[in-house]
């Protein structure tokens, strides 16, 4: 990068960091720590949800998902409003009720203690996994930028969010969120500009989307419901609706952003924000892939987007293999381009017949394109001795390769501050659970708030090691957009069982729910090897066998009556 992004890199992210700790610089209780002293207003809840939940995979990810895929990932987030009304009906106020630092610490109220338990564990599982991808995303970026180690980046972009994290709590979190979101959007709207910009003058912005239309990118709605397609109407409006309820209405990272908020009814404006704004984010950032797609019809792309890759490849035996199939790939796309343009040509003069033609010879050679890169990739693997994709590198290679400079140290700050705020919420929630659920509950009880402050800070710590560790495995799980929201699906729908039987099915006694969990918990994750259905049915298939597993069991074997019990 030149100096001067390298400037404006550093000096956001130090504005970042250190406004967030001077905000949050008072002295420290359980309360501030872990929930902000439940002071902060609807917009503070609103974009602190909205930067926990968009990550650096968001940004790194889904305009390379929207490249290959096309823009029907938005379908997943349909759900999203529906579980915040339900969220703002049944949890908020449950948990504001309970005046309670964890969601799971209502599961010992409501059942027993290994229920809370095993719910407890199974989230700082998923989300400690689930984190080390976060952090594995701002990784590449270094790695691809400076050349550096993977290893020693994942430490560094662990690390530093650890830092800030561990100083300042839970309010650090939120007030850093608050820059993060205000940076990230002009980032994203600014590097959307630039990309039509680039475009050829006589193409348009509405030429780019109509080619990347009838090339299958603009893929927005798909009505057909089939259980093993990932992305459709059905998938999204249910699966999409069981994993955004159970993540914004049992996954401590999130419960803790909305828990912060002055009043249930400033907790409940900021949810209701969060829902009604993801969806358009969503789409703009997928936008943003599929503009990089129209501009690549122009201008030949990369064989391969992750350069740190090919360098290697190039000192290998595979080298002369490789550089074939780069003149390969570029002949094709020189023949591809004089299409594109008449494509383009065609949709303006509203020919039918020409677009019908033009899209069928561009049919073919993306085919040719994909059959290249297939086997660029085959070598690239071999030589790298690992499976690898570039699907996350290709918004950061134009970014590198195309941007002016300054413009690229904004960027890269964009998504290096995602992964700061989704890693801190995450570290944060973590500590949370571990304390109040564990070391407060079981370890050592009645210690005083310093001490359990103090805990919170290793708890942060280990959780920060942890994280880091799993982020070194990243590399070989592909698309991180979808991995994490994979490794999401396998526990969520069970969790959310759990906390639904515990709302509306009060029949069910603790030991009933706690083995129809362990039950329904195998059931899923046996169902997801075995790719019995697509992974976004996993929540419901997971919700409702904890609810029938719980049930049936409570009826077959009923729990006795405690004393106190109201029969």
């Amino acid at each position: 990068m030149n100096p001067l992004d390298w400037i404006v890199l550093s000096l956001t992210l130090i504005f970042v960091v250190s406004y967030g700790i001077y905000k949050s610089r008072e002295k420290h209780t359980m309360d501030s720590f872990l929930l902000a002293d439940q002071s902060l207003p609807w917009y503070h809840v609103t974009l602190s949800l909205m930067a926990t939940q968009a990550s650096a995979i968001t940004f790194l990810s889904a305009p390379g998902q929207a490249y290959t895929d096309g823009m029907r990932f938005v379908q997943f987030y349909f759900g999203l409003p529906l579980a915040m009304v339900v969220l703002c009906i049944t949890f908020v106020p449950k948990f504001g009720q309970l005046k309670i630092f964890t969601a799971y610490e209502f599961l010992e109220k409501r059942f027993d203690l290994k229920t809370r338990a095993l719910t407890s564990f199974l989230f700082l599982l998923q989300r400690g996994l689930s984190t080390g991808l976060s952090i594995y995303a701002p990784s590449l970026i270094l790695s691809a930028i400076l050349g550096w180690d993977i290893t020693w980046t994942n430490i560094i972009s662990g690390g530093i969010v650890m830092l800030y994290t561990i100083a300042g709590g839970s309010r650090a979190v939120s007030y850093t969120h608050q820059q993060q979101m205000a940076i990230i959007t002009i980032g994203m709207v600014v590097a959307g500009y630039l990309v039509v910009s680039y475009l050829p003058a006589d193409v348009s912005f509405t030429d780019a989307l109509h080619v990347a239309g009838k090339m299958g990118k603009v893929n927005l709605i798909d009505f057909t419901f089939d259980l093993n397609n990932r992305y459709n109407v059905w998938s999204g409006l249910i699966g999409g609706f069981f994993l955004q309820l159970s993540y914004f209405g049992t996954d401590q990272s999130q419960v803790g952003r909305f828990m912060t908020g002055s009043s249930q009814g400033q907790s409940k404006l900021g949810l209701a924000t969060n829902g009604l704004l993801k969806i358009p984010m969503q789409f703009l950032i997928l936008l943003v892939g599929v503009l990089v797609f129209a501009f690549y019809q122009f201008k030949t792309p990369p064989l391969f987007f992750d350069q740190t890759a090919v360098d290697k490849v190039r000192n290998t035996e595979y080298a002369s293999e490789y550089a074939a199939l780069e003149k390969q790939h570029e002949l094709i796309q020189g023949k591809k381009r004089g299409h594109v343009m008449t494509l383009t040509q065609a949709l303006r003069d509203d020919n039918e017949q020409q677009i019908a033609q033009s899209r069928e010879v561009l049919a073919g050679m993306e085919a040719e394109v994909k059959s290249v890169r297939e086997k660029a990739t085959k070598i690239l693997s071999r030589a790298n001795k690992s499976e690898i994709n570039d699907v996350n590198y290709i918004f950061l290679r134009f970014v590198i390769d195309y941007l002016p400079v300054g413009m690229v140290g904004l960027l890269i700050a964009v998504i290096l501050l995602a992964s700061m705020g989704s890693v801190a919420a995450a570290y944060n929630s973590l500590a949370s659970c571990s304390i109040v659920d564990i070391y407060k509950r079981i370890i050592r009880k009645d210690e005083d708030n310093r001490d359990y402050v103090q805990a919170s800070r290793w708890a942060t710590f280990f959780w920060g090691i942890f994280c880091i560790a799993v982020a070194q495995y990243a590399s070989r799980l592909g698309s991180m957009i979808e991995a994490v929201n994979i490794l999401g699906s396998l526990f969520y729908g069970v969790i959310l069982g759990i906390f639904l039987v515990a709302f509306y099915f009060e029949s069910i006694g603790s030991r009933a729910v706690f083995w129809g969990s362990v039950l329904a918990e195998i059931f899923v994750i046996i169902s997801f090897k075995l790719n019995l259905t697509a992974f976004l049915w996993l929540n419901l298939i997971g919700c409702m066998l904890v609810i029938a597993f719980a049930w049936i069991i409570e009826k077959l074997a009923p729990e006795p009556a405690k004393e106190g019990d109201v029969v």
